[in-house]
């Protein structure tokens, strides 16, 4: 069973940072590729950032990249979302997701996340 808790959430001025973070089980953490999906109400989920198993390699999506950063801790089974200069625009509740183990290069479709934790809030005001 794939858990991903996460935590780190909360609200934010224009310009300031946040960092997310997401728990997860050794098992997941060894056998899955490590994402970040955010969505707005009454629209779809959007994938921002994705780890692969091992720092093997990273992915952001457009209008996050430079501002964001994804990293994984090995000892602590932990993903991390480091958010810097942050816009209103990027208010979302923000999941931790995690995708099978296999690099097929698909990274920026909700689908490609079976698996997703509870969802952290993001606010950042103007």
């Amino acid at each position: 069973q794939v858990q991903l808790v996460e935590s780190g959430g909360g609200s934010v001025q224009a310009g300031g940072s946040l960092r997310l973070s997401c728990a997860t089980s050794r098992d997941t953490f060894t056998k899955y590729h490590m994402g970040w999906v955010r969505q707005v109400p009454g629209k779809e989920r959007e994938p921002v950032a994705l780890i692969y198993i091992g720092d093997a390699g990273t992915y952001y999506a457009d209008s996050v990249k430079g501002r964001f950063t994804i990293s994984r801790d090995n000892a602590k089974n932990t993903v991390y979302l480091q958010m810097n200069s942050l816009k209103p625009e990027d208010s979302a509740v923000y999941y931790c997701a995690a995708k099978f183990g296999i690099y097929d290069g698909g990274w920026n479709r909700p689908d490609d996340y079976p698996f997703r934790g509870q969802g952290t809030q993001v606010t950042v005001s103007s």
